[in-house]
């Protein structure tokens, strides 16, 4: 095996990840009964400074008192360099044995998840817990893109990056109002046809961001998860979104609303086509093999050993989020 392979970090599964208020607690058992894989409790951005203590101990009350099943659970604690930030992980950690997650906002170095890994460290072993707590780094600032390679190497306990969409268009004075919606600005003009007229064709001024992070992520063994879509009353728009991340190899992304986990966990599971396309490759290559042939035509494509591994990795995302194989 090339010692360049890196072994892939935990692997959950990740399609849809829910935000609650820690000061919504009448949210909180809703999104445990929810199809969320996973859920954050935010004692951050969603609540005011006044009410950070406060949101601490709801957040810490809700970890320990719900019932949360089998969901990955985790709290966004205050930045680094709050007042906050600190406590927040030594105090949740310490008191939450269910806790999967701590999510640590404005991730700018690779020093910033090493020193959370370490306050992580010393709580576990001063409770002598076998439960490893997992980190996700939010990448929304351009310090953290620009070190989002050191920050994906920075340790083992670091399973996800998540792109900040809002933060990281704030710091980069887009001043969209609305976030994740595409910017009307960022189009380009055909040129004139016999009648003068121009085709104007929107892009998506994220690409690159979003590009970058899903290969840090797939280079260290970890997975991209995109931000909030903050218009919920746009479903079409949230499922474009997603699909764009989906195609640069994102495993998932924020809710922000209840309405938006279906069509998350839709866009990143497998569909039954794709299943069927699985099967139909993998024994169409037994049967090669057997005739001592390594590659093939599939319905009109060809096909070789390189797409065993594509055809394993759809029945194994199919296995996880329980899409049942074609009849």
């Amino acid at each position: 095996m090339s010692a360049t392979i890196i072994k892939p970090r935990r692997q959950r599964v990740h399609r849809s990840e829910l935000a609650v208020p820690a000061t919504s607690q009448r949210f909180f058992v809703k999104a445990a009964q929810s199809a969320a894989d996973a859920v954050f409790l935010d004692v951050e951005d969603a609540v005011s400074p006044e009410q950070k203590i406060s949101a601490r101990g709801n957040a810490i009350s809700a970890v320990n008192e719900v019932e949360w099943g089998t969901k990955t659970l985790a709290v966004r604690v205050n930045g680094l360099d709050t007042e906050w930030g600190l406590r927040d992980i030594y105090e949740i950690a310490s008191s939450c044995e269910r806790l999967d997650m701590i999510v640590v906002p404005k991730t700018g170095t690779a020093f910033d998840v090493q020193f959370v890994d370490g306050v992580l460290t010393g709580v576990e072993r001063e409770q002598k817990r076998e439960k490893r707590i997992g980190i996700s780094a939010l990448i929304e600032t351009p310090l953290g893109l620009v070190n989002v390679e050191e920050i994906a190497a920075s340790s083992d306990r670091l399973e996800a990056l998540i792109f900040g969409i809002g933060d990281y268009s704030i710091s980069m004075r887009t001043f969209d109002v609305v976030i994740g919606n595409p910017n009307p600005r960022y189009t380009v003009l055909t040129d004139p046809d016999k009648l003068g007229h121009r085709d104007r064709h929107w892009n998506d001024q994220w690409h690159f961001a979003r590009a970058r992070i899903a290969n840090a992520c797939r280079a260290f063994g970890m997975r991209p998860i995109d931000g909030p879509y903050t218009d919920y009353s746009d479903p079409g728009g949230f499922r474009a979104c997603a699909e764009r991340a989906a195609a640069l190899g994102f495993e998932g992304k924020w809710a922000i609303h209840p309405s938006q986990i279906a069509v998350a966990n839709d866009v990143f599971s497998p569909t039954l086509d794709q299943v069927q396309w699985a099967h139909d490759l993998l024994a169409a290559l037994r049967g090669a093999m057997a005739d001592g042939q390594g590659a093939i035509g599939l319905k009109g494509v060809m096909i070789d050993m390189a797409h065993e591994k594509l055809a394993q990795a759809i029945l194994e995302r199919a296995r996880l989020t329980h899409i049942p194989d074609p009849i």
